[in-house]
């Protein structure tokens, strides 16, 4: 069975090892020396580094982890034709998650989903790569995944996102649930969390139609409600 351990580095940056009983692989490692000591404590090899997308807050350790470690880097181009990675005969799936750039992935070890900058806990991430359209249906495929599924971002911006979120919805209970049991130092969620408290992906909600209604909003269709929200 495979594990995911997560680490913080750069203020608010989340890198992750997805491990074994033998091997791990990095996504994201901008953490080098904590992920370095969680291998030689674990008697753990590294097999790959691996990104979500290649913004240089989240390649920054590449370099020192394949120098250190002598592993094999994979780009996200590699990984989306793919579709899969093995570690210790076990799939990791990858999906391609285009919007926040246009080689955004998404990682998923069982009931987990590495989302990088595609889906924080609480919201999303900026569409750099102009394409609202690809952003729109790769958060429509992170919906289809299992309710349990947890959520395990690039950032910590829950603090900001909920708040965010209050300004919107202030009657929305389920945010001050959500933050009850926030804890920097293991930031997730579940995707049915994230059906409660993230605007972005309550779009057909009816409490959040109200709340667009409210400021304003006159479309019906799922697509304007979208746009209508990341034009917030």
């Amino acid at each position: 069975m495979l594990h995911v351990e997560q680490f913080r580095y750069a203020s608010d940056n989340l890198a992750y090892l997805i491990y074994g009983e033998e091997e791990a692989i990095a996504v994201d490692g901008g953490a080098v020396e904590e992920i370095g000591q969680f291998l030689e404590e674990n008697q753990l090899t590294l097999q790959h580094v691996i990104n979500t997308h290649s913004h240089y807050d989240h390649t920054s350790g590449n370099d020192a982890l394949l120098k250190r470690h002598k592993a094999r880097f994979l780009s996200c181009y590699q990984l989306s034709s793919q579709g899969h990675l093995l570690l210790e005969n076990n799939a990791i799936i990858v999906h391609p998650t285009p919007g926040h750039t246009e080689d955004s992935l998404c990682f998923q070890v069982r009931q987990i989903l590495l989302t990088g900058d595609t889906l924080f806990n609480g919201t999303i991430g900026n569409c750099f790569s102009g394409r609202d359209d690809l952003f729109y249906q790769s958060v429509k495929d992170i919906m289809t995944l299992s309710e349990e599924t947890t959520i395990y971002a690039g950032h910590d911006y829950v603090r900001d996102s909920i708040l965010f979120a209050k300004k919107l919805e202030p009657e929305n209970e389920h945010l001050n649930r959500f933050m009850s049991y926030y804890d920097a130092d293991h930031v997730y969620s579940t995707l049915a969390d994230e059906l409660q408290i993230n605007p972005y992906l309550r779009f057909n909600d009816e409490k959040m139609i109200a709340v667009m209604k409210r400021l304003g909003f006159s479309g019906t269709t799922e697509w304007e409600r979208w746009m209508f929200l990341m034009s917030l």
